[in-house]
């Protein structure tokens, strides 16, 4: 049985076999000679001293025992003949959904209103560098859903939800770098993605699934049991698709989904949720700030940070940090302005930016309190749209220093930036919320206590990041996974409220579709 071991590597040596056996000849007191394989499990960066290193967890086997047997794979089969399940949506919870259902022996038939990889690209070309929006492609819709274009991050701390070993081999069986099965803080990067989720999309086609692009959801026959769906193709032409079960998998933002089931009866909840802004430094002012070096060693990746305070009441935090990344425009219709974060594989963009976020509470809802389950929602449309307002008609989006953003003032001009819209200069201070600005206010001075260097006139603030979560959650039993008065319907992934970001939504799509087996039968 092979013994695992915890070593440091300083990062010039991180590829060196000869420096890993030394290091675990050191730990374990074996002669490097009578050291087997070695492999290492688990990496992860520690910056917390004078020099960073490497801390790797490490398997040892005995010289003489034979190697361990790699993790079995899956074992797909011919569903074209199976009973139906139809999956709305063809993000990760769609798509890892789609996987399960076919190893159970169940065929899926994916209904997704963006287009493919491949196609997409046009449509962020064109809001990109027009400022068109399409309304069912773009950043959040479309194959792979949001996490495919801004950024393949794939850490979770959802690790109990589901099968995590399991949906990250998925992964690299379809073309993902190894490198995410041991690494603390996986990633793939939006230029590598892509061609995964097009990898998958062949694995759900060679075993008998379907998958309908540029066809919308626009109603649903319900009385007591979800029994058939009323989908638009692309021509414009209706037709009714029945099936045995529904995963309803359409991410956080297809906000006329969330108004169809209201107006059909079927329940919503509403759910906490966080708004504020992106805020991109240079790249290189993080990796001093982190790493303590005036230049970052070769084997160091892009640094990057998590912080986190309290001002009274409410929790402002960074949230999808992408270390030398993107920010990108990520609306769903015209007339609003979003933006997100993506990094590519290489992470060695100049700039480093994150999420800078606030929870946002109740009495944040009182002016909207009229529009009922939907109340976070339109909160969040309030705000996105003032930011759009504020500017030229495109996807310009308003910006402020940072220095100049905590003591309200316009700046007189902006550092370069990675978004390439581009920026102008704005009152950030008034465009948003007053109880979201005052806590993002204190909470970013409060970052630059904790991290000496962040508080800079030349970091951006950038408006406005606001599709953290779905305000609305699709109640679903817990044990069946079904929607409490839907039966057959099945809420899954973000979209739902019971994931947030790839890992978890592909978990949660795994455990709907064992849920969909145990009432269908494969």
């Amino acid at each position: 049985m092979p013994t695992t071991v915890e070593i440091k590597l300083p990062p010039a040596v991180l590829h060196d076999a000869a420096a890993l056996r030394r290091a675990v000849s050191r730990k374990t007191s074996v002669p490097e000679a009578e050291l087997g394989k070695l492999t290492v499990d688990r990496r992860s960066i520690d910056a917390r001293g004078s020099q960073p290193v490497y801390r790797l967890r490490v398997a040892v086997q005995d010289a003489d025992e034979p190697t361990a047997a790699a993790p079995p794979g899956f074992e797909l089969q011919d569903v074209s003949e199976a009973p139906t399940v139809v999956i709305i949506g063809c993000g990760p919870a769609g798509m890892f959904a789609a996987l399960e259902l076919i190893e159970l022996g169940l065929k899926p038939v994916i209904i997704e209103r963006g287009k493919d990889v491949r196609a997409r690209r046009r449509s962020l070309r064109a809001i990109q560098q027009f400022g068109e929006v399409d309304p069912d492609s773009n950043y959040c819709f479309g194959e792979g859903g949001a996490g495919t274009y801004s950024d393949g991050k794939l850490y979770t701390r959802s690790l109990k939800r589901g099968n995590y070993l399991k949906a990250l081999h998925t992964l690299v069986e379809h073309g993902a770098q190894a490198d995410i099965l041991i690494d603390a803080h996986p990633h793939i990067g939006s230029n590598k993605l892509p061609a995964v989720v097009g990898n998958m999309r062949e694995t759900i086609l060679k075993c008998g699934g379907e998958i309908r692009f540029g066809h919308r959801l626009t109603d649903l026959e319900y009385t007591t049991d979800l029994t058939a769906l009323h989908i638009v193709d692309p021509d414009g032409s209706t037709y009714r698709l029945a099936a045995e079960a529904f995963i309803l998998a359409t991410g956080h933002s297809a906000r006329d989904v969330y108004h169809l089931l209201h107006a059909r009866g079927i329940r919503l909840e509403a759910k906490p949720f966080a708004l504020g802004v992106r805020i991109e430094h240079p790249q290189p002012l993080i990796d001093k700030i982190q790493y303590g070096q005036e230049q970052r060693e070769e084997n160091l990746p892009a640094s990057s940070y998590k912080l986190v305070t309290q001002v009274g009441d409410r929790g402002v935090f960074s949230f999808c940090m992408c270390p030398g990344g993107l920010v990108v425009p990520a609306a769903t219709a015209p007339g609003e302005l979003v933006v997100n974060g993506m990094s590519l594989s290489r992470r060695d963009s100049p700039y480093a930016n994150s999420g800078t976020v606030v929870a946002v509470e109740v009495e944040d809802l009182s002016p909207f309190a009229d529009a009922g389950v939907f109340a976070g929602l339109a909160f969040q449309q309030s705000v996105e749209q003032a930011m759009f307002r504020s500017g030229d008609g495109t996807q310009r989006a308003p910006a402020q220093r940072l220095t100049d953003f905590v003591q309200r003032r316009v700046s007189q001009d902006l550092p370069d930036t990675s978004y390439i819209p581009g920026l102008h200069a704005a009152p950030m201070h008034a465009l948003l919320p007053d109880s979201i600005y005052s806590k993002l206010q204190e909470g970013v001075k409060a970052f630059g206590r904790k991290m000496k260097g962040y508080y800079t006139a030349e970091a951006n603030v950038i408006g406005t990041e606001s599709r953290t979560s779905s305000p609305v959650r699709i109640p679903r039993d817990r044990k069946t996974y079904q929607h409490p008065e839907a039966a057959s319907l099945f809420p899954c992934g973000e979209g739902a409220g019971f994931a947030g970001g790839i890992l978890s939504a592909a978990m949660d799509g795994q455990n709907v579709a064992r849920a969909v087996a145990a009432k269908v039968g494969g």
